[in-house]
C-alpha cells in the first residue's frame, strides 16, 4: 500500500486526496525504471492509493475459491461441539435457537461490515488495510500494532490439535500429548506444502474439503429431519432415551432468563460465526474482487447460518436434552450413536479430521498472505523476503511464518490452562480489530471525515454496523468482567490473563513504532519516506529511503 504519512510539508494536503484510485499509471513508471532501481521521479509520480495492482495472472480466486475460504473458515469443529454448551448457558432448546440466530443476526452485520471495506479497498489484508485507511495518524502506528498481532498468534494451533485428536481417534489410537502433537505437526507442515509449493492443487483441495463438509452437514440435516418427521429407517435406537424435545412445553423448558448464563451463551455463538472476514485477507487474488466479495460473503454465511439452525434442529430431534446435558460426549456423537449406532463413532471422527483439515488449509491462506501484506508495506524486517511470491509464485514466506508460529504453539504450550490460555489470547484481538474497524466506519460517515471521499460499491445499513460494533464492544468487555463460580476459564490463571497479555503485545507494537519510525531517524538526523517498487514478478510492494532533514532545510 501507497500510504506515505507524514513525508513532507504537503502531505497534509494529501489528506484530502480520495484514496479510492488505481495507480496503474504509476505502476507502469515503475516497471520501466525497474525494480530496485528507484529514482526520484518515481517516488513521487506514486499516488496514495488502497487499490492493488497486481497482475492478473496472480489472480486466480473466483467466486467458489471465495465462498469456500469463508464456509471453511467457519465451520470447524464448533458445529460438532458448540450445540451442548451453547445450552448448557440457555437452559432450554427454544433458547438455544433464540441464540444461534442473535448469533447469525450478528455475523450478518459484520459480513456487511466487510464486504462495504472490500468492495471500498479490495486488496489484501484484511483489518490491516481497513485500519490504515482510518486510522492515518500517527503515520504507520497501526501497521505496527497489527504486524505484531499478524504475526505472533499462532492461528491454526488449536484447530491443529484437533485435527491431531480425532485423526488418532478414527485410527483407533488413543491420543497422547505426545501423539497428538506429533499429527498436528505433520498435519501443519502438509497444509504448508500444499499452499506453499501447489498453489492451484491447495485451491482444490480446499474447495473439496468446503464441499465435502457442506454435503456432509446437509445430509445429518436432512437425516434429523426424517427422524422428527418419522420416515421409517431414521428411528432412535430403543436402548436410547427418546428425545421430545419439539413440543410447546419442553421447547422453553428450562429456560434460563440469568444475565450470566445469557452472555456466556451468546459470547460461544457469536465466536462460532467467527470467519465472514477470511476472504478478504486474500481480496488481491481474488478475482474481479468487488463483484465477487459482495456475492461470496453472503452467500458462504448463509450456508452456514443454515447449517447451524439445521444442525441444531437434527440434534434435537435425535438426542434428548438429559443426554445433551450430560457432558463428556459430544452431540455430533451422541446424534451417530442414536440413530446410526455406537459403530458409526470412527466415522464421525473422519468426518470431524476432514472438516478441520479445510479449517486449517482456509486460515494458513488467508494468515499467510496478510503477513504477505505487511511484507509489502515494507514495516517488517525483511521485508522483501515476507513480499516475495518465489519460488512457487505462492507467498512462502509469510505461509512459513504463520506455520512456524503456530507449530511452535503446538509443540510448546503444555496442556490445560497455557494452551486454553493461547486460545483466547489468539481470539481476543479479533474482537479489538473489529470494534476498531466498525466504529471507523462510522466515522467515515460523518463530516470530519468528509475528505476521505468513501464512497464504495456497497454500503451497509448504518444501523447493521452500529449493531456490529455494539456486539464487539460485547466481546471485548465480557472477558474482562469476573466469571460467577464454576465457569472460570482456567484454573490455576486470572481469567483476565489473556485480556493483559493481548492489550501489551499491542503497546509493543506501539513501542516498535515508536524506536524504528520516531526515535532512531530523529536521533541520526533522517525522516523515512515510503515509495513504492515493482518486484519482478510485477507485484507492487512499498520500501521505505532515508532522507536526511538536513540537506532538506538547505
Amino acid at each position: 500500500m501507497s500510504y506515505r504519512g507524514e513525508e513532507s510539508s504537503s502531505s497534509s494536503a494529501r489528506e484530502t486526496e480520495p484514496l479510492l484510485q488505481s495507480t496503474t499509471s504509476a505502476v507502469a513508471r515503475f516497471k520501466s525504471i525497474g525494480s530496485e532501481n528507484i529514482q526520484d521521479e518515481a517516488e513521487t509520480a506514486n499516488p496514495r492509493t488502497f487499490v492493488d495492482d497486481v497482475p492478473d495472472s496472480k489472480r486466480q480466486l473466483g467466486l467458489l475459491s471465495a465462498m469456500f475460504l469463508i464456509f471453511n473458515r467457519v465451520i470447524g469443529t464448533g458445529v460438532f461441539a458448540a450445540p451442548g454448551l451453547i445450552l448448557k448457558s440457555s437452559g432450554s432448546v427454544g433458547m438455544t435457537f433464540v441464540m444461534w440466530l442473535l448469533g447469525a443476526s450478528v455475523a450478518a452485520a459484520g459480513t456487511a461490515v466487510y464486504v462495504e471495506f472490500g468492495t471500498g479497498l479490495p486488496r489484501s489484508g484484511g483489518e490491516k488495510t481497513y485500519m490504515e485507511y482510518i486510522y492515518r495518524r500517527p503515520a504507520f502506528m497501526i501497521t505496527c500494532v497489527y504486524a505484531l498481532y499478524g504475526v505472533f498468534i499462532g492461528w491454526m494451533s488449536a484447530a491443529s490439535v484437533a485435527f491431531g485428536e480425532y485423526t488418532l481417534h478414527a485410527l483407533a489410537y488413543e491420543p497422547t500429548a505426545i501423539n497428538v502433537r506429533a499429527i498436528a505437526f505433520l498435519c501443519s507442515t502438509f497444509c504448508l506444502v500444499v499452499h506453499g509449493a501447489f498453489l492451484n492443487f491447495g485451491l482444490k483441495l480446499q474447495n473439496t474439503l468446503g464441499a465435502f463438509k457442506l454435503v456432509v452437514l446437509l445430509l445429518v440435516a436432512v437425516s434429523g429431519f426424517f427422524c422428527l418427521v418419522g420416515v421409517p429407517g431414521f428411528a432412535v435406537g430403543e436402548q436410547y432415551e427418546q428425545p421430545n424435545n419439539f413440543t410447546w412445553t419442553t421447547f422453553w423448558e428450562g429456560s434460563n432468563f440469568g444475565a450470566n448464563a445469557f452472555v456466556t451463551g451468546m459470547y460461544n455463538v457469536i465466536w462460532s460465526y467467527i470467519g465472514y472476514s477470511n476472504a478478504n485477507y486474500a481480496l488481491s487474488e481474488v478475482r474481479d474482487p468487488i463483484r465477487t466479495i459482495k456475492r461470496a460473503a453472503p452467500l458462504a454465511m448463509i450456508f452456514v447460518a443454515f447449517v447451524y439452525i439445521s444442525i441444531n434442529v437434527a440434534y434435537f430431534a435425535v438426542v434428548s436434552k438429559a443426554d445433551m446435558l450430560g457432558g463428556g460426549t459430544i452431540p455430533a456423537a451422541l446424534f451417530f450413536r442414536n440413530l446410526y449406532g455406537p459403530a458409526t463413532e470412527r466415522i464421525l471422527s473422519v468426518i470431524i479430521a476432514l472438516s478441520m483439515l479445510g479449517n486449517i488449509l482456509a486460515i494458513l491462506f488467508t494468515q499467510g498472505r496478510v503477513v504477505q501484506e505487511l511484507g509489502r508495506e515494507g514495516v517488517l524486517p525483511y521485508s522483501s523476503f515476507f513480499a516475495s511470491n518465489k519460488p512457487f509464485n505462492a507467498p512462502l514466506a509469510g505461509l512459513f511464518a504463520q506455520y512456524l508460529i503456530s507449530v511452535l504453539v503446538t509443540v510448546f504450550a503444555p496442556p490445560g490452562d497455557a494452551y486454553l490460555f493461547i486460545v483466547n489470547y489468539s481470539s481476543y484481538p479479533l474482537a479489538l480489530f473489529n470494534l476498531l474497524i466498525s466504529g471507523g466506519l462510522l466515522l467515515l460517515y460523518t463530516r470530519p471525515f468528509k475528505s476521505y471521499n468513501w464512497d464504495p460499491p456497497f454500503r451497509a445499513y448504518k444501523y447493521a454496523v452500529i449493531f456490529f460494533f455494539l456486539s464487539n464492544v460485547f466481546l471485548a468487555v465480557v472477558p474482562m468482567v469476573p466469571p460467577s463460580a464454576g465457569s472460570e476459564p482456567y484454573e490455576h490463571l486470572p481469567y483476565y490473563s489473556h485480556v493483559v497479555i493481548a492489550l501489551f503485545v499491542g503497546l509493543m507494537g506501539v513501542v516498535y513504532w515508536f524506536v524504528v519510525f520516531k526515535w532512531i531517524p530523529e536521533k541520526n538526523g533522517y525522516r523515512l519516506e515510503q515509495v513504492t517498487v515493482v518486484q519482478d514478478d510485477g507485484v507492487p510492494r512499498s520500501v521505505f529511503r532515508r532522507v536526511p532533514v538536513a540537506s532538506e532545510a538547505d
